[in-house]
């Protein structure tokens, strides 16, 4: 089902700038990463950065029958645990986010209406992470919402840049406590 929390550890030490963490993120995290999912209405979800399936398991288990989960994790070894989660609605996708609009193109969307992000921007490369958010903001439906999980405030003008509105909530009861950024898109606006 997961990764065995010693085996997350050793997985995070050994690929720190693309897990960005060493733990998984708790249950306390993942119900205010999708809390600002209407999942009566959403159709099309992106979760960048699943990891080993935590928050990718709690949108499933909120989503419609009807509805298409697009998850890009680029580690091997949490695609392997991604692909054991037999849910058809679950396309598991092991490339960059930066491929965001192909993906949704190749399974019959234009734009999506959520995008769930564990992505660890501050430990990527500036140019990469840039270019991920912009292409995240032009794959989302005008009105669509883009959820990023950080545990540092620093590229928060990054997202304010970006996105018509950033609202911020804390989760202390993490480990580390993290910031979870609610960014609403009516256009996407700004440079960085």
């Amino acid at each position: 089902m997961y990764m065995k929390h010693l085996d997350f550890f050793k997985e995070g030490i050994r690929n720190i700038r693309t897990t960005g963490t060493i733990t998984r993120s708790s249950r306390f995290l993942c119900r205010e990463m999708i809390r600002p999912v209407d999942f009566e209405k959403a159709k099309i979800i992106v979760e960048l950065g699943a990891g080993d399936g935590v928050i990718t398991r709690h949108i499933l288990k909120n989503m419609k029958q009807d509805a298409l989960l697009i998850s890009f994790e680029i580690n091997d070894k949490f695609c392997e645990i991604l692909r054991n989660i037999h849910d058809p609605r679950l396309v598991v996708v092991e490339d960059s986010a930066e491929h965001i609009s192909a993906q949704l193109k190749a399974h019959g969307f234009e734009q999506a209406d959520y995008i769930i992000s564990a992505l660890p921007f501050l430990s990527l490369p500036k140019d990469l992470g840039i270019n991920i958010l912009r292409k995240s903001a032009a794959a989302l439906k005008d009105g669509g919402i883009f959820v990023q999980m950080q545990y540092s405030l620093l590229l928060k003008h990054l997202y304010d840049s970006i996105f018509d509105k950033v609202s911020l909530r804390f989760v202390p009861i993490n480990v580390p406590p993290a910031f979870v950024l609610v960014c609403e898109k009516s256009k996407v606006i700004g440079a960085v």
